[in-house]
């Protein structure tokens, strides 16, 4: 399985990175991840996307950040304006890189909507695939990007 930046993911489908950034960045979305009994948890987090990345600040005592940590593997889904699916949906599926790199912390500090803890975990998601829908006169429209 091919893991991605959103960069490039975004130069690839930029029409569709462009939706995504725009159903994703800044607001709450639903990130799925894998207990350690391999069950699925889902939370809600804030996702930050700007300059070739899509960033997650995770306080580090959460169940979110212990299954990132022990897994990495995570689905993303925006949240919904409406039950008729108005807004659309966006879904990222991959793998977090846990980034403690200074540059990185400060890169993804510059382009967040909001002030994250100092001693928030930051997670970079890299992509392997992605979901576009759209619903237009009661039919979606579905695209599907998948890394290659």
């Amino acid at each position: 399985m091919k893991l991605v930046s959103w960069g490039v993911f975004e130069t690839n489908a930029p029409e569709m990175a462009l939706f995504g950034k725009k159903r994703l960045d800044g607001q709450v979305a639903y990130l799925a991840t894998v207990r350690e009994d391999q069950r699925p948890r889902l939370h809600p987090v804030t996702p930050v996307i700007g300059e070739g990345h899509c960033f997650l600040f995770v306080e580090p005592s959460t169940p979110k950040a212990k299954d990132l940590l022990e897994n990495g593997c995570f689905s993303l889904h925006c949240a919904m304006n409406d039950s008729s699916g108005s807004s659309g949906e966006f879904i990222v599926n991959g793998d977090v890189l846990l980034t403690e790199r200074d540059e990185q912390r400060a890169l993804a500090r510059s382009i967040c909507s909001y002030g994250p803890a100092n001693k928030a975990l930051l997670f970079e998601l890299k992509i392997n695939e992605v979901h576009e829908i759209q619903y237009q006169f009661g039919r979606s429209q579905r695209k599907k990007w998948t890394a290659e």
